[in-house]
């Protein structure tokens, strides 16, 4: 794994030899500039983890090389002003900025290094807070014989280096496993990039992987922003050819060329990839390069689809229950051993995403007390429904009306299943008749149409 990266910008020999000596004894890797120009060519070289930027320059002041870089975009590295002639309006200046700190000269070593680590820590915990964000589990779930073998893999293949394409049925948890192995790696102190290939436009793709020069400006790609960590790329058959080739040549050499830029950049990044099948079709086909191919399955990890380990399927209702009741504020539910019977014995063709959606319509659109066996069959309906029309509801709008658009849709499903009869809808859906007369007279259903099939 690569040592964090430091950029000391100063124009003072003395001060800046001596931070840098003190960085390196410390563990950190550090290169050196004594004005703005030279900042600029070392933060276009390699990326920084942290830059401690002086105020007084001889060729521009670090306010305005501040500004400038923020300028670019949202700075990707935290940045600590230091000088000796500074005052509050330049400190606050510095931090309106985005400057994570203003240090004072002469400095104080201790207050130096404790700065950086705080700044470090500080950066770390703003990506894992967003990497959390966009990934709910961050342990896959379950207690089965199959979830267990397939974690005790995943932990050992963490302790390796290797590059690693994970397969898998939609929503089986392949970027779970992937965040997984991270977290069980030598990286796991570094970032975590995640990025679905098919949200890359072809035209961006090479500025969004490899990064983008235009003048004193930089755009940090992929590649370079996942330095050091981990970067997953999901629906890896879907890239580029073009692409492709460029990133074979990248991973042979170690290193890249933005987009606009004249020298190699070298990184130290993980690649683990996901794909819904094996890519050895597309590799057959002419769709996929053998040569990628074989760089990026060096450790194949399949992840089975949830019916074929359905004793998992209780734990995560338990999971994802709580996961809604803590994230979204909704009503604790448990499910009856009759309901999970039921669910246990599904097929789950969308897997895991798709227990995480039935639960949350569930909490969402059900009434109080356990969830039993007949809200669930009403439930799996409805993912029928949904999954030949339009879904008949918008998780946008408030719990009533949210609620009446899915009795509505439900009842009106019934009905044609029952070819108009009330008496058979009240079988099916376990109502007593007059109340459902009631209900659908209340949601706007048309009920003259069953009374022919009601004898």
């Amino acid at each position: 794994m690569s040592k964090q990266h430091i950029l000391v910008v100063d124009d003072e020999p003395d001060i800046r030899e001596l931070i840098r000596d003190i960085l390196i004894d410390e563990g950190f890797e550090v290169s050196v500039a004594d004005c703005a120009n030279q900042a600029n060519e070392a933060r276009r070289s390699r990326r920084p983890d942290l830059v401690l930027l002086d105020i007084w320059m001889p060729d521009l002041d670090g306010i305005s090389l501040l500004k400038q870089w923020c300028d670019e975009g949202e700075l990707s590295f935290p940045v600590i002003m230091i000088s000796g002639h500074g005052n509050i309006e330049t400190a606050v200046e510095a931090t309106r900025l985005g400057a994570y700190d203003f240090l004072e000269k002469p400095l104080s070593m201790a207050k130096l290094l404790l700065t950086v680590q705080r700044a470090l820590d500080s950066a770390k915990l703003q990506r894992e807070n967003v990497n959390l964000r966009r990934q709910t589990v961050i342990e896959p779930i379950g207690r089965s014989k199959t979830l267990r073998a397939l974690r005790e893999q995943a932990q050992r293949i963490g302790k390796t280096d290797a590059r690693v394409l994970v397969t898998g049925e939609p929503g089986t948890g392949k970027a779970v496993f992937a965040r997984y192995i991270h977290q069980h790696s030598s990286r796991s102190g570094s970032p975590f990039v995640d990025v679905g290939v098919t949200s890359i436009a072809n035209e961006n793709a090479a500025v969004e992987l490899f990064g983008r020069e235009e003048g004193e400006q930089i755009y940090y790609g992929l590649l370079e922003q996942a330095n050091g960590g981990t970067l997953l790329l999901t629906e890896i058959a879907e890239m580029d050819l073009s692409m492709q080739a460029k990133l074979i040549g990248a991973i042979e050499s170690q290193s890249l060329l933005r987009v606009g830029g004249s020298e190699p950049v070298q990184f130290d990044v993980r690649i683990i990839t996901a794909n819904l099948s094996d890519l050895g079709e597309a590799v057959a086909k002419q769709r996929f390069r053998e040569d990628l191919y074989y760089q990026l399955n060096v450790l194949p990890l399949h992840i089975p689809p949830l019916r074929d380990h359905p004793e998992d399927v209780s734990e995560l209702l338990e999971y994802y229950v709580e996961h809604f009741v803590v994230s979204e504020g909704l009503s604790y539910r448990g499910f009856n051993t009759a309901a999970q019977n039921r669910l246990r014995n599904y097929g789950w063709p969308g897997n895991v995403r798709e227990l995480k959606n039935l639960v949350q319509r569930l909490l969402i659109l059900g009434g109080r007390g356990d969830v039993e066996l007949q809200e669930v069959d009403l439930a799996l309906g409805a993912v029928t429904v949904a999954a030949s029309t339009e879904s008949p509801v918008d998780f946008n709008l408030p719990l009533r009306e949210a609620r009446e658009r899915f009795e509505k849709a439900y009842l009106e499903h019934q009905l044609e299943l029952t070819k108009g009869s009330v008496g058979k809808l009240a079988q099916r859906t376990g109502m007593e008749r007059t109340h459902l007369y009631r209900k659908m007279r209340a949601l706007g259903i048309n009920i003259k149409r069953g009374s022919a099939g009601d004898a």
